[in-house]
């Protein structure tokens, strides 16, 4: 096994800002662009490892530090030798630090408040008060054992202006260091591979307070980069916008990584083509188990690739009578399992029978659209010439 972390910029875009990085982790290699499945709870909803390998996932987030905290908790998963063993999944991992779970729950004062010291919430089932800070959060990424952890924040809000937004930045850079701090006294995870620490870019929605941000994060010296705050993946004119403002700051060495980005598959290619290696969102599972499946062509267009809706504006909604007798696959020509061997008249009858079936066929399809999406981006990058 590799104890080290690496990253290395492979190859350039010559008309956008997008490129190839390899990333090496104790666990593998993962050549971007990459989408991450999300296995906030240690599991991806309705996907086993076997899936997720099978439709070629590279990476998963795995494995939510808040989560982990309230169940199983600590003491089950070291008991177990990490997350990768817990979860049998044995490729690169990211974990989050609980931070925007944090941010979420402290819309309810009573469930949740945030402090300079961090979160204090009660445990959903015991009632039990948790204190999650910076020290906390990153010793429990120790023992959750993930390839890739990221520092302590707080989650920027849209609401409340410049006030509001310059405290959660103050709060997130002094987590940093506290995360940092903690981070370099013991590098390696508690199963003795070297975890690499991503520092969380935030200002919300003020380009002086990202370029601050930025320049912080970069004094820190982290092993990667990620970007933050409510708005990002939510509002994708202003993620791409914030993108434009920090990417004259990014050093091309380090992975850049934009948290929640992945709605809709034309999503991440615009982050792509602003600089972006990494991304990871919920949606496309959730989004399966609700009907919507993905349906549309990835088109080379210009020297670069957009993702043509089809049927629906892009998602097909498998609930609709007229689907009940359609004997064609979600998509015509997609690679994956369920299009391969399902019609859409059956999946129509698995979702209006409520089976657990129709969500483990439906995320395999929305997964691996992703991951379709991606590939195409890798292949336009390393096929054009300079």
């Amino acid at each position: 096994m590799n104890t080290h972390f690496q990253s290395q910029e492979i190859k350039k875009h010559p008309s956008n800002h997008a490129r190839v990085m390899k990333i090496t982790t104790a666990h593998g290699e993962i050549t971007t662009p990459a989408f991450m499945p999300v296995g906030t709870m240690a599991f991806v909803n309705h996907l086993t490892p076997r899936d997720l390998k099978d439709i070629q996932s590279q990476i998963i987030l795995g494995g939510n530090t808040y989560h982990m905290l309230c169940a199983p908790g600590l003491d089950i998963i070291k008991h177990n030798g990490g997350m990768h063993r817990f979860m049998a999944w044995d490729k690169p991992m990211l974990t989050d630090s609980g931070g925007f779970q944090v941010f979420s729950l402290s819309k309810n004062g009573k469930i949740c408040t945030i402090d300079h010291e961090g979160g204090h919430f009660k445990h959903p089932i015991t009632q039990q008060i948790i204190h999650l800070t910076p020290k906390a959060s990153i010793n429990a990424q120790k023992i959750i054992g993930a390839d890739i952890i990221m520092a302590f924040d707080e989650c920027t809000p849209e609401e409340g202006g410049k006030e509001r937004a310059i405290a959660a930045l103050e709060r997130t850079h002094r987590w940093l260091a506290e995360s940092k701090e903690t981070h370099e006294q013991h590098p390696d995870s508690a199963y003795d591979y070297r975890q690499a620490l991503f520092g969380i870019i935030q200002g919300g929605s003020f380009r002086d307070l990202r370029e601050i941000s930025t320049q912080f994060v970069l004094d820190m010296e982290t092993d990667g980069l990620a970007i933050g705050g409510e708005v990002i993946g939510f509002e994708m004119e202003k993620t791409c916008e914030i993108i434009d403002w920090i990417r004259p700051l990014l050093p091309s060495h380090k992975a850049r990584y934009t948290m929640g980005v992945g709605l809709h598959p034309q999503d991440l290619i615009r982050v792509v083509e602003k600089g972006i290696d990494m991304f990871d969102c919920v949606a496309p599972t959730r989004n399966a188990r609700h009907g919507a499946l993905y349906h549309g062509q990835i088109v080379e267009t210009d020297n670069w690739v957009r993702y043509e809706n089809g049927e629906e504006e892009g998602r097909i909604l498998i609930k609709k009578s007229k689907y009940a007798n359609d004997e064609r696959p979600i998509l015509e020509g997609c690679p994956c399992p369920t299009c391969q061997n399902y019609s859409r008249a059956y999946l129509h009858h698995l979702f209006k029978i409520k089976s657990a079936a129709y969500g483990h066929l439906a995320s395999i399809h929305n997964v691996s659209v992703m991951h379709e999406v991606c590939q195409a981006m890798r292949s336009c990058i390393l096929d054009e010439q300079p």
